[in-house]
């Protein structure tokens, strides 16, 4: 009886389509990344281009001015300000977005959500293995295994959206629960593996205002004149701990609620409503400036390119992201496939994974940070890391569009079925199988 009951049961199918409103959630999503990858790559241009021209000392004279109150150790320079203060607003986001995902999204279900989390730790653990066995082998610095970690949510996700217009929304949900739980993982990181110096008597401060805050949101208050304060002492008392403040914001995004409250207020509820508010902020000013002021890397020329390309750290880097991370998520998940006797959904093939693999090796922002990190800011490596982490995204995102680009057809075939509404109630009929 019990064979027949495993029979019986629905086969496991890896990125099956998910629910009519999640996939409507994350094509908006898509929309708004699309600008923000625009925004992103134009800073990144920009700052490229400036800190490699005749007025190159113009820009480092901006990226390192100071400002902010001393007595409170936060006289910062611009770049910092942007790494440390703007940083946050982008991991607030991404802690609601993840929250949101595993509460109320479809990868509240185990099964569901299982085959993209081991994907992503496939692609965390095989990028910096890859790293730590190049620069063992070419005597550079370990500490930069982290650097190719990481998935840039924006450009991952613009880039997804340009090449991708019939893309199945399945795939999309799985690029982008890929790319949060990355940055969750690369946080935990940050706060774990770069936190030097530690004091503990702000941290237990932070505390009080962080709980304020948590109280004040179970209690559905949106009020900014209250949030906010508590938001920005919170950040600085992080800050002041040694804990790098970017942990401060994924905090304070854990602790709003994603459900509406018991009482059944009208409207969306209130991570949702913070979601909306904010993530046009991240992916309009916070991530682009960080990407300006940190992508502005001066090259040298030939003779300065060329050393980069030496150096251990640099073929590291550019490993890690345009090899380590396709072989880590597409590996891990053929794993998954394997040993849960799984099948792909129908319509897909291990092609279009491969192509979302490739794209997840595109780190550009969570890289960057970790990189100066790692190595400190303007450091000879910290450059030669950032002209891998430029490179290698860039190269990456090239491979991904070439396969992704080539099953365009498909994709169309897909979307056309997807969208068939045959009883026309506006919810197309693969949603209701």
């Amino acid at each position: 009886m019990a064979l027949s009951a495993v029979r019986r049961s629905p086969a496991l199918r890896l990125l099956a389509p998910g629910s009519w409103p999640e996939a409507r959630r994350i094509a908006d999503i898509l929309r708004r990344e699309t600008i923000g990858g625009a925004l992103l790559l134009i800073a990144a241009v920009s700052a490229l281009i400036w800190a490699n021209s005749p007025w190159s000392g113009a820009y480092e004279t901006l990226r390192d001015t100071e400002l902010g109150p001393a007595a409170l150790h936060l006289d910062l320079t611009v770049g910092a300000w942007a790494a440390d203060g703007l940083l946050a607003i982008f991991f607030f986001v991404a802690g609601l977005e993840l929250k949101r995902e595993f509460v109320a999204g479809d990868l509240r279900d185990p099964r569901r959500a299982a085959v993209p989390i081991a994907a992503t730790l496939g692609g965390v653990a095989v990028p910096a293995l890859l790293y730590l066995v190049i620069v063992v082998v070419g005597d550079g610095p370990l500490r930069g295994w982290a650097i190719p970690t990481a998935t840039d949510i924006a450009f991952a996700l613009a880039v997804l959206a340009v090449i991708g217009s019939h893309l199945p929304s399945a795939l999309r949900t799985f690029l982008l629960t890929l790319a949060v739980v990355d940055d969750l993982i690369a946080i935990v990181i940050i706060a774990v593996v770069f936190t030097d110096d530690l004091s503990p008597v702000p941290l237990l401060v932070a505390l009080v205002p962080l709980g304020l805050f948590t109280l004040l949101v179970q209690r559905r208050v949106r009020a900014w004149w209250l949030l906010l304060p508590l938001a920005v002492v919170s950040w600085a008392l992080v800050h002041a701990s040694g804990v790098h403040a970017t942990v401060a914001g994924v905090l304070l995004g854990f602790a709003v609620p994603v459900l509406r409250s018991a009482r059944g207020d009208a409207g969306p509820g209130l991570a949702e409503h913070f979601e909306h508010r904010f993530r046009p902020l991240s992916a309009g000013v916070a991530v682009p400036v960080f990407a300006f002021f940190s992508a502005g890397v001066t090259v040298g020329g030939l003779h300065g390119l060329t050393t980069a390309l030496t150096d251990p750290v640099t073929v590291g880097v550019a490993a890690g992201l345009v090899i380590g991370k396709t072989v880590g998520v597409l590996g891990t998940t053929w794993l998954v496939a394997r040993f849960t006797r799984a099948d792909l959904a129908a319509g897909l093939g291990w092609v279009d994974v491969t192509g979302l693999a490739m794209l997840a090796g595109i780190g550009f922002t969570v890289s960057l940070l970790v990189s100066e990190l790692a190595f400190g800011a303007g450091s000879v490596h910290d450059e030669h890391a950032k002209v891998a982490i430029l490179g290698g995204s860039l190269l990456a995102a090239l491979l991904a569009a070439g396969v992704l680009r080539a099953r365009n057809r498909t994709y169309r075939r897909i979307a056309e079925e997807e969208t068939l509404d045959t009883d026309h109630d506006g919810i197309p009929d693969i949603y209701q199988r």
